[in-house]
């Protein structure tokens, strides 16, 4: 009997320290890497479900792929029929675009590509060659219709690619909790979730990079922060930028403007409960500049921000909302 009892307490202790170790999934995707970890059994496999998923979304969505819904749409297809996926992205654009006064505004691709930030190489274009795009280019000149798009301009072209990476973690977020999974990380491209805690009750932990102009590597750590239920953005000027006669050009285009935008943000980190709104929003602050970031976070308590600027001097400070000092102290995860 005694043997028994002991074996039985082998078998449940071996079942509790696999339970510990989670499964991790990594991978390509959407022109970067990919990285899901969680803790639990599914109810049932849902790595190749996964897959499956970043691989729709890529269909609708991604510019990279010329038989995708918004590439025909780009190309001048007429009548091309959108998806949920297409659709749920053209929303949140339009209510981002919106609030944000034009800052956040996915027309601007061929400025984009006119800079050298899409798959050319990077150099400062004429003025001349600006200003001709500049017609064709805001979020008022195109509008969704049941699920057609119309064109307001025959020129004007989407790109979804500064927040399509945020709404994937939120699918494959969302994908996971329908699995039954509650403990989870899903990160793509850098934007990230986070659900639930790791054992222990041990929060996900997230660093944020110091803003120092490094378009290959990683940089070290500036911030860190503990999420739960949450998700997390970070971008800024010190990875896609180029530098012609001593002016640096970075990859966040005012599309009022069509240059890049010229302001004291070196970076902005936005947390909230989806990863679609914290990629969008990231965005929409760097082309902002500080002070206009202010009021927009003042006015959006869901948001919470860090924002790294340089001040008069050339040195390094930081503004937070109130929110955001929270997430910097380890707290008690709830189950």
């Amino acid at each position: 009997m005694l043997k028994r009892i002991l074996l039985l307490l082998i078998i449940v202790s071996a079942i509790a320290e696999a339970a510990q170790k989670p499964r991790v999934l990594k991978g390509y995707a959407q022109g970067s890497t990919f990285q899901i970890t969680y803790y639990g059994k599914p109810k049932k496999s849902i790595d190749q479900s996964i897959l499956d998923l970043l691989s729709q979304i890529d269909s609708s969505v991604s510019t990279y792929q010329a038989n995708s819904i918004i590439s025909k749409i780009n190309a001048g297809q007429h009548g091309i029929k959108t998806d949920t996926i297409f659709r749920a992205c053209f929303r949140k654009a339009k209510a981002i675009w919106s609030s944000s006064n034009g800052a956040f505004d996915p027309t601007v691709m061929p400025l984009v590509n006119a800079w050298g930030f899409g798959q050319k190489k990077a150099a400062k274009p004429s003025k001349g060659y600006i200003d001709s795009l500049l017609p064709s280019i805001g979020f008022n000149l195109i509008d969704l219709n049941a699920d057609t798009i119309v064109k307001h301009h025959p020129n004007v072209s989407l790109d979804f690619n500064a927040f399509a990476q945020g709404y994937s973690v939120d699918l494959v977020a969302n994908l996971l909790k329908q699995a039954g999974l509650k403990h989870f990380v899903v990160e793509i491209g850098g934007e990230v979730y986070a659900h639930g805690h790791k054992p222990k009750k041990e929060q996900w932990q997230l660093g944020i990079e110091q803003p120092i102009d490094n378009p290959n590597g990683i940089n070290p750590n500036l911030q860190t922060v503990y999420l739960q239920n949450q998700a997390i953005s970070s971008s800024g000027n010190y990875r896609k930028f180029f530098i012609q006669d001593g002016v640096k050009y970075a990859h966040h285009i005012d599309p009022k403007t069509g240059y890049p935008a010229q302001n004291n943000l070196l970076s902005v980190s936005v947390v909230a409960s989806e990863c679609i709104t914290t990629d969008a929003t990231a965005t929409a602050l760097l082309v902002m500049g500080l002070e206009a970031s202010k009021t927009y976070l003042n006015q959006h308590h869901e948001l919470q921000a860090m924002l790294v600027y340089a001040n008069a001097l050339g040195r390094l400070e930081l503004y937070k909302t109130p929110g955001f000092y929270a997430l910097e102290d380890i707290k008690k995860a709830s189950r």
